[in-house]
C-alpha cells in the first residue's frame, strides 16, 4: 500500500481538492474505514488506467463489461438515481428540520 492521500469515495468520480470538506463534525472515520476507501480508490484508478490502455490500443482484453445473457425481470422497472441530487435533497431537508 503507498502512502497516498486518503480520499473519500465521491459520486460523480472527481477528486475534491480537500477530500473532508464536505464531512461535518460528527464524522469520524477510522483508519479501518480510510484505509478501506484507499483500497478501492486505487484499485479503481487501475481499472481505469487499464480501460484507458485498452481503448487506446496498447492492450487488448484487460478490461471487460459484465453484461447479463438473461436480463433479471425483476429489474425491468429499475430506474437509476442520480446519488449526487440525492444526497443534495437529504442536505437540503435535514437543514429544513
Amino acid at each position: 500500500m503507498t502512502s497516498s492521500p486518503i480520499s473519500r469515495v465521491v459520486c460523480n468520480g472527481k477528486r475534491s481538492s480537500n477530500p473532508r470538506s464536505s464531512t461535518t463534525s460528527s464524522e469520524i472515520f477510522t483508519p479501518a474505514h480510510e484505509e478501506n476507501v484507499r483500497f478501492i480508490y486505487e484499485a479503481w484508478q487501475g481499472v481505469e488506467r487499464d480501460l484507458r490502455n485498452q481503448m487506446s490500443g496498447s492492450e487488448r482484453g484487460l478490461v471487460e463489461e459484465y453484461v447479463e445473457k438473461v436480463p433479471n425481470p425483476s429489474l425491468k422497472t429499475f430506474k437509476p438515481i442520480d446519488l449526487s441530487d440525492l444526497r443534495r435533497r437529504s442536505t437540503q431537508d435535514a437543514k429544513k428540520s
